[in-house]
């Protein structure tokens, strides 16, 4: 395979408000709804050419998840988008209720998930959305690895019928899968192929697992990389075969431990082809004020965390 490089830094919000402004042009029933974040979570390029499909709420999210399921019954194509601490944990009630027991068509995207919040701390530094929406019937569970991903992905959820949760970034980060690839949710891509042990990372650790294949390869070390975007439904194929073809697993994640990726991932080794598998995550702790490289360092879920994970779980092959 081709060795994967970062082409430029851009953010996953970015695409996600660029992707909604196109498929807007292309579908008159996608509707968006804000609470007070418009700006940030980049729903301001809709707002300001489709304001009559725009609808804020407000500093409401509890209203604003009533209103997308009210809008969906209406055969619209809600996107109700805020902070991710706010589109899930402060409104899971009406989510639970109005959204994924009725399996209405309603899309929550979620911005300024995880760690690299930084400076917003704790408060704001979503870490167990994951876990709240995956518990869910009926919700599928995404997260982009990178800007061209996402802008895939939202087109992708859209077209999807059903509810759906969708987690990005605030940060401009590296770019580096390519635009041409296929985008399907489900379906795992494997990003760098190896035989000593897999890494299945989501999200920001995508990225991060390659930088720590690119130092271990050096060492010797044979490592696969699995950018496993869609963490329910999650691609048990890939991970059943991983696990037959490297021995080993390491999963990443900016998320909490426990019912994140790695808890998915767990649930289908143990069930179908159980190998030694390491953790790299947030340790049943909050978060704390700090940049966000600062922070995915402490926490241990940059590179070198990756690396540390990778030749623990070797020891137990």
């Amino acid at each position: 395979m081709p060795k994967l490089v970062s082409k430029e830094l851009k953010a996953t919000r970015s695409a996600f408000g660029e992707a909604l402004l196109d498929i807007g042009r292309e579908n008159p029933d996608v509707v968006v709804i804000g609470a007070d974040v418009t700006g940030s979570v980049k729903t301001d390029l809709f707002m300001k050419n489709f304001p009559n499909r725009f609808f804020s709420v407000g500093i409401a999210e509890q209203d604003m998840i009533g209103t997308a399921a009210g809008l969906a019954i209406a055969g619209k194509i809600p996107i109700a988008s805020t902070f991710g601490v706010f589109a899930t944990g402060r409104p899971y009630d009406q989510i639970r209720q109005s959204v994924a027991y009725s399996n209405l068509n309603v899309k929550i995207c979620a911005s300024h998930c995880g760690l690299t919040v930084g400076q917003d701390g704790a408060t704001h530094q979503s870490l167990e959305d994951i876990a709240l929406m995956r518990g869910l019937p009926h919700m599928i569970v995404l997260s982009p690895s990178d800007y061209v991903e996402t802008k895939k992905m939202i087109r992708a959820v859209i077209n999807y019928k059903g509810p759906a949760y969708v987690r990005f970034f605030r940060d401009n980060t590296p770019v580096f899968n390519d635009e041409s690839a296929k985008f399907e949710i489900g379906k795992a891509v494997k990003l760098i192929d190896g035989t000593d042990v897999t890494i299945i990372a989501c999200g920001l650790q995508v990225w991060e697992a390659i930088l720590a294949e690119e130092e271990l390869s050096k060492e010797g070390i044979s490592v696969r990389v699995l950018n496993m975007h869609t963490i329910k439904p999650i691609d048990r194929e890939a991970i059943v075969a991983a696990a037959k073809e490297t021995g080993a697993i390491v999963t990443a994640e900016d998320h909490q431990l426990h019912g994140g990726l790695g808890s998915a991932v767990a649930e289908v080794l143990v069930q179908n082809f159980p190998v030694p598998q390491e953790f790299v995550a947030v340790r049943d702790t909050f978060g704390e004020s700090g940049t966000a490289s600062e922070l995915m360092k402490k926490y241990g879920v940059a590179k070198d965390g990756i690396i540390a994970a990778v030749k623990k779980v070797l020891k137990r092959k």
